[in-house]
């Protein structure tokens, strides 16, 4: 993915092999890159049917009929199911509100609802049985934003609702509403002697992972469901299934199978609940999958948003105040809307002091698609938009728009909006400078002295151009993100560790809960277990639902908690060893009742040195099997009227400089370097940490200048429901990636270590964009960038 820089500050590797601080290789990268790694969708059951799903090809109707008779009479179709076949009267799901139906009732909400599901013989067979299943809509007007939402006359999208949310938005078409108010706005805007404002537009970006969502439901002999799934969490995947089947949660035992990647997009159900059902009915093993098409309808995307900011300086440069509203657009169904809308809303500021703020976030129902969590979660949106302020306001007041953002940077110590202390390094003005400081690309790369290198140019090898009309723009822009859960939630990570003898080796296996989505969670488990338990050998266990819950593989949480859990276990296990070390061995030597006792490379070590014992004649004939939960600090529910509290447990920074080619004549762009320095706070893979940083900010590049599902705005029909259509950023466009990586430990954490792959997410984005603006001079206040926007032939 382009080229490194040299990182600098990472961690050295610790004194056992593979350890913490090392770059040890994932187990599952080779088989990935070869396409030997077998992802969910590969599985296979003898005796296996093959589920589909029939979906609403309309936005908003009431569903008059649906008539099964023709798929039933199918040859090679085993079961058709709709809402009154479900078994249990649980037939909505939801990671927050249960708003969701497993299969569409009275009305459809949005383009692509599941209406009914078949089970067959042949994927082909089911997917014309299910063409065969006859509904007749009476379509209703469709609500695509908010005037639409929030009219006095608007149809309600969920007629009814009493969920907890209800009682302080101000209308029922408005999931969640959080304002943040700190001093007073009004009055300190008098004080400035320069206002900007802007409008924004945040286009609805799609997860795009490797593997469609798929799974197979095995039926077991005790009247429960075995269910092999890719998704990012386990446990509650599990707590929305098990109710709809009517099974206590131990009949509903999960397997995680492999995944090719998530962002956010699992973190919602997909086939899991038709897949159980359609086995459950027919006795059969069930498989689904989905193609490309149906993926973009099966999980939830990241929502788009309007933004609206104001912010005030002085003439020598200091913040003075911000208003801003942030309206998200939820689509049909919650989500995590509401959890989107409280990171929006806190961090909406970003990384700056700022001491009076009059901020509102709102997440919106409507009939688009259902939006939920992808990767930055809430506080892309924002970076985007405040990050184009910084810029204007830099420039209103003469200053270099680098060093405006550092007079202006939080710190440690820093209140921010919710009046939460930030309570761990803050490197937001260093790493600007180290940023600024990296060397830039050489112009126009694409002369050579054996000609030119139209791969070099906008248009690559389209041949557009040649250099005519080709201008170079250069951005800036840094963000900063929450890691883990938030607002008071539980969030807990559980781990078993045990350790024996097995060969005549010390063996240490680590079972959790948690998915591996590409995140290399597994790797650092292993790494944990040899750094704190002194052996070579670790076995990772596959996750599962027989452990307690490791919460989601989300929020840049998984190192933090997860690997908190680990390590917790890891600590306590090695206490029991070493305590059957000295029952075995703690006559023969003072040093195990004296000395500070070791486990490094197999063997007891003390603390100077000395061995003591072999770690397999400790173990000899005796097991350590020790499974522990580990929290971090507890937070609270911002207030719903000032928007205060300590809501979040850690935050992460990164800051980018984008280094652009712009053919003004055409329209074209080509990101040429995307420079990122951010602090991670301890590096326990120095190779992940890079590898992290890199993906998000492709993944920011992405949403920048290409990345955007098109929904109609009269019919709330998705347009581009196909990589035909929605376009990713392949390697051609990847620029190269300099990672400049610092290292402040953060006390409260695990080995001082920080989230890392959200944050890159947050500040590529801005930073392409202030790149194309510095080339040529337009406001481009909407994101994907599009050649219309630059040559004057579609809005800006």
């Amino acid at each position: 993915m382009g080229t490194t820089g040299t990182p600098t500050n990472i961690t050295q590797g610790s004194k056992t092999k593979g350890g913490i601080g090392e770059s040890t290789l994932r187990p599952d990268g080779t088989l990935k890159v070869t396409g030997e790694f077998a992802y969910s969708s590969d599985m296979w059951h003898e005796d296996m049917l093959w589920g589909q799903i029939l979906r609403s090809t309309v936005a908003h109707a009431e569903i008059v009929s649906i008539d099964t008779s023709e798929a039933l009479a199918q040859s090679g179709v085993y079961a058709v199911l709709t809402y009154d076949d479900l078994p249990t009267a649980v037939k909505n799901y939801g990671l927050e509100i249960q708003d969701t139906p497993v299969l569409a009732h009275g009305k459809v909400r949005h383009h692509g609802e599941p209406v009914a599901i078949v089970a067959a013989d042949h994927p082909e067979t089911a997917r014309r049985a299910a063409a065969k299943i006859k509904v007749e809509y009476r379509e209703l007007p469709v609500i695509t934003d908010e005037a639409s939402a929030t009219a006095p006359d608007a149809i309600l999208i969920h007629e009814g609702r009493d969920d907890h949310h209800i009682g302080h938005v101000p209308h029922p078409n408005i999931v969640h509403r959080q304002p943040i108010i700190r001093g007073n706005a009004d009055e300190a805007a008098k004080k400035a002697d320069f206002v900007v404002k802007g409008e924004y537009t945040f286009g609805m970006q799609d997860q795009a992972f490797l593997g469609p969502e798929s799974g197979l439901a095995v039926p077991s002999e005790d009247g429960g469901v075995e269910l092999y799934v890719a998704t990012q969490w386990l446990h509650s995947d599990l707590k929305q299934i098990a109710p709809v089947l009517g099974l206590p949660e131990d009949k509903v035992r999960m397997t995680l199978s492999g995944v090719g990647g998530a962002f956010g997009g699992r973190e919602d159900l997909s086939m899991q609940i038709h897949a159980c059902l359609l086995a459950l009915r027919t006795g059969k093993p069930v498989k689904i999958v989905y193609n490309r098409f149906e993926s973009f309808f099966g999980h939830v995307h990241r929502h788009p948003a309007k933004l609206y900011y104001e912010h005030g300086a002085t003439k020598d440069g200091k913040l003075t105040h911000m208003k801003c509203k942030i309206v998200l657009d939820g689509g049909a169904y919650a989500s995590a809307s509401p959890a989107v809308v409280g990171n929006a809303s806190s961090l909406a500021v970003g990384p700056y002091v700022i001491e009076d703020v009059d901020i509102e976030a709102i997440a919106l129902y409507s009939n688009n698609p259902p939006c939920g969590a992808m990767r930055g979660f809430g506080a892309v949106q924002a970076c985007f938009a405040y990050e184009a302020q910084m810029d204007k306001l830099a420039d209103k007041v003469d200053m270099d728009r680098v060093a405006f953002r550092q007079l202006n940077a939080m710190e440690q110590g820093t209140l921010l909006p919710t009046g939460q202390p930030v309570d761990s390094p803050a490197p937001v003005a260093e790493l600007l400078r180290r940023i600024k400081a990296m060397p830039m690309p050489p112009e126009r790369q694409w002369e050579s002295s054996e000609g030119s290198d139209v791969r070099q140019l906008p248009g690559g090898l389209s041949n557009t151009t040649h250099g005519e009309g080709v201008v170079r723009g250069v951005g800036y822009a840094v963000g900063i993100k929450n890691v883990g859960f938030s607002e008071g939630f539980d969030d807990y990570s559980t781990a078993r560790v045990r350790m024996e003898v097995i060969g005549g080796e010390p063996v240490a296996t680590v079972h959790t809960a948690m998915a591996e989505v590409g995140q290399g969670g597994v790797t650092v488990h292993a790494q944990i277990a040899r750094t704190e338990l002194g052996v070579a050998q670790v076995t990772i266990h596959p996750a599962d639902t027989q452990v307690g819950s490791a919460g989601s593989t989300s929020a840049s949480r998984q190192t933090y908690v997860t690997g908190g859990a680990v390590k917790n276990s890891c600590e306590a296990v090695r206490e029991q060893v070493l305590e059957i070390g000295r029952r075995k061995f703690g006559t023969y030597h003072p040093a195990w009742a004296t000395a500070e006792l070791l486990l490094e490379g197999g063997k007891v070590v003390t603390d100077g040195g000395e061995v003591l014992a072999d770690l397999a004649d400790v173990l000899e004939g005796e097991a350590v099997d020790v499974e522990l939960e580990w929290r971090h600090r507890p937070t609270v529910a911002f207030d719903l009227v000032t928007g205060q509290g300590n809501g979040h447990v850690q935050y992460s920074f990164a800051a980018h400089r984008a280094v652009v080619e712009v053919d003004t004549e055409l329209g074209l762009v080509k990101v040429i370097e995307l420079a990122c320095a951010q602090d991670v706070g301890k590096a326990l893979n120095p190779l992940s940490v890079i590898g992290q940083i890199q993906g998000g900010t492709t993944q920011g590049l992405g949403v920048a200048v290409m990345e955007e599902i098109i929904v109609d705005p009269k019919t709330a029909k998705v347009r581009n429901p196909s990589f035909t259509d929605y376009l990713i950023p392949t390697i051609l466009d990847t620029p190269t990636i300099p990672v400049d990586v610092l290292e402040l430990a953060d006390d409260h954490a695990p080995y001082g270590l920080r989230g890392i792959g959200e944050a890159p997410t947050l500040s590529s984005t801005p930073a392409v964009l202030a790149a194309i603006r510095n080339a040529t001079g337009l406001e481009l206040n909407r994101t994907p960038v599009r050649p219309e926007h630059l040559t004057g032939t579609g809005p800006a």
